[in-house]
């Protein structure tokens, strides 16, 4: 091997070693700015559904004074099991599995609250009192409470004009309605609400 050879050669291998740290360290940008991306576009949908959620009450500030009650209610409460416990009389063998801000429909408007799943039953309780009847001076919450072996179907649904607007259709074996929307977590809550009626055919 001549001189040349022997010293091109060398060149090349002393490219190659130098390109290979910038192979890596530009495969380690890539994949960080693919995270990057990625938790850019969950905290989007974050925004968006917290915002949505904060829009479908009457009262902006309402709704956000809710979501700080149900926050400090929790936290005082000892967390969301014990709020669930204070709410509604604790059943025997009974679990909260998960819990969803939300408003139910009525036919005053949205009323804000939570929506409660046990492995029993769902529950819903407004955040605040409302009057309930014309001209009856008591006001109390707004209460739901659907037995799982009680439910018939639960349905997604959403405003045709406005899909960002998406609402859960809970019939019950009776054959009373209920309307619930405004979720954060509106995927989350129909997956968890599907899966308790199956545990409650089966």
């Amino acid at each position: 091997m001549t001189k040349i050879e022997l010293w091109l050669r060398n060149k090349i291998q002393a490219f190659l070693f130098y390109l290979s740290p910038m192979d890596n360290m530009l495969e380690s940008l890539s994949q960080c700015g693919k995270r990057v991306e990625v938790a850019t576009k969950r905290a989007e949908a974050i925004a968006d559904s917290v915002w949505h959620h904060l829009r479908m009450s009457p009262s902006l500030t309402e709704a956000a004074m809710a979501r700080l009650n149900q926050g400090t209610k929790v936290l005082t409460g000892g967390g969301k099991d014990k709020v669930f416990q204070q709410e509604f009389e604790n059943l025997a063998g009974e679990k909260l599995l998960h819990s969803y801000a939300c408003y139910l429909s009525t036919s005053h408007g949205p009323v804000i609250g939570m929506l409660y799943i046990s492995n029993k039953r769902l529950a819903f309780c407004s955040d605040f009192c409302h009057y309930l009847a014309p001209g009856n001076p008591n006001f109390m919450h707004y209460k739901v409470v659907v037995q799982l072996d009680q439910l018939r179907t639960i349905n997604p649904s959403a405003n045709r004009w406005k899909p960002s607007e998406k609402y859960i259709h809970i019939v019950t074996r009776d054959g009373y309605e209920f309307w619930f929307m405004g979720f954060i977590s509106y995927d989350k809550a129909l997956k968890n609400l599907s899966q308790a009626l199956q545990i409650s055919q089966n």
